[in-house]
């Protein structure tokens, strides 16, 4: 079989618009987690780790959104896109998808305004639906002393 740079190319900027994809579903679908398992009474979304890197995934958009940093994996799927040889909406019918579900035409203010605000959404979560460190046993509680009779006379 011989390489075919093309489909090497194509194969993996596919797997970055998926890789892309599952960050936005991430994203969003964090914050309705959040808030459809405070309702719930789901202890998993009070996770302190979780909300974390959540609110870190958002405030990354935002940020990059505020400097006009395009984001590196639209980047580096235009570059793979451009290796194989396709436009950038080309690509597998997969790719195509989930493409067409990320990328909307809008000025860029518009895209700035939502990702902030969505980040402010995803901070404000910290207050209404605070999150939980595990708590670990006091450390006096785990140790036991050998010959804690001392006090008896011989």
């Amino acid at each position: 079989m011989i390489f075919d740079s093309r489909n090497f190319y194509s194969f993996w900027a596919d797997v970055v618009v998926v890789l892309h994809g599952a960050y936005v579903a991430f994203v969003l679908l964090g914050l309705v987690s959040v808030h459809l398992g405070y309702l719930l009474r789901w202890d998993w979304v009070r996770n302190f780790w979780f909300r974390i890197v959540h609110l870190a995934m958002i405030l990354v958009v935002a940020f990059e959104a505020v400097m006009g940093i395009v984001c590196p994996l639209t980047t580096l799927e235009n570059y793979l896109r451009n290796q194989a040889g396709e436009s950038v909406r080309g690509g597998s019918f997969m790719g195509q998808i989930v493409h067409d579900l990320l990328f909307y035409e809008a000025p860029s203010w518009v895209f700035t305004c939502s990702y902030c605000g969505f980040a402010t959404l995803v901070a404000l979560t910290f207050v209404i639906v605070p999150p939980k460190l595990k708590k670990s046993p006091p450390a006096d509680a785990c140790i036991t002393v050998a010959g804690d009779n001392d006090a008896q006379s011989h």
